[in-house]
């Protein structure tokens, strides 16, 4: 798996080498090109992260570290007191909640924004510099005048939007990849 991932990497590179992120850019990312987050040869995380996993900040709801995606991005999105890099740190006690089950009786979150059955960052923001959207989020807000829009996909009764009624941005579909390559050797096996 790890080598599809290198593969891909290597693809991301030469795309940006050939079309510059300024083209597509939303936010601060395009300035970092794929490097910026991903290590080729120096990889500290899962999808070969370049940025140190973030042990320090505590989640405070859980009372404990945060992990998976959401650790990498407080890698960065954290002040320096709390393991970060203090880039546009996030409070996680005054923002949205991340890094969490979501509770079913507040909210009703589809799968597509969901990683490993958790509210994550990457849930709602896509991160790569091809989304064109406000803040990287995974929908268009229309600069942010539409968040009601977008805040409804799971919280259902606060306003009339269905989900079949808006496009979700995706740059990179790691579970089709995975599933992908999880048949791939079921029929290696099986020959």
């Amino acid at each position: 798996m790890r080598k599809y991932y290198l593969f891909s990497l290597f693809l991301v590179v030469a795309l940006m080498l050939i079309i510059s992120p300024q083209v597509f850019a939303a936010g601060k990312h395009e300035g970092l090109n794929c490097t910026g987050c991903h290590g080729i040869h120096d990889a500290k995380g899962n999808i070969i992260f370049a940025v140190e996993p973030n042990k320090k900040a505590i989640n405070p709801r859980t009372k404990k570290p945060y992990e998976g995606v959401t650790a990498l991005c407080l890698g960065c999105h954290e002040t320096p007191e709390n393991g970060g890099m203090g880039i546009m740190p996030v409070a996680a006690a005054m923002s949205h909640p991340y890094g969490v089950v979501p509770n079913k009786k507040v909210a009703s979150v589809p799968k597509v924004f969901l990683r490993d059955g958790k509210l994550e960052c990457v849930g709602c923001h896509d991160p790569h510099p091809s989304n064109p959207n406000y803040k990287y989020l995974r929908v268009d807000t229309k600069g942010g005048a539409e968040m009601q829009k977008f805040c409804a996909i799971c919280h259902p009764s606060k306003a009339g939007v269905r989900l079949s009624d808006i496009k979700v941005f995706n740059s990179m579909d790691e579970t089709k990849f995975v599933q992908k390559s999880k048949v791939s050797k079921k029929k290696k096996k099986s020959k």
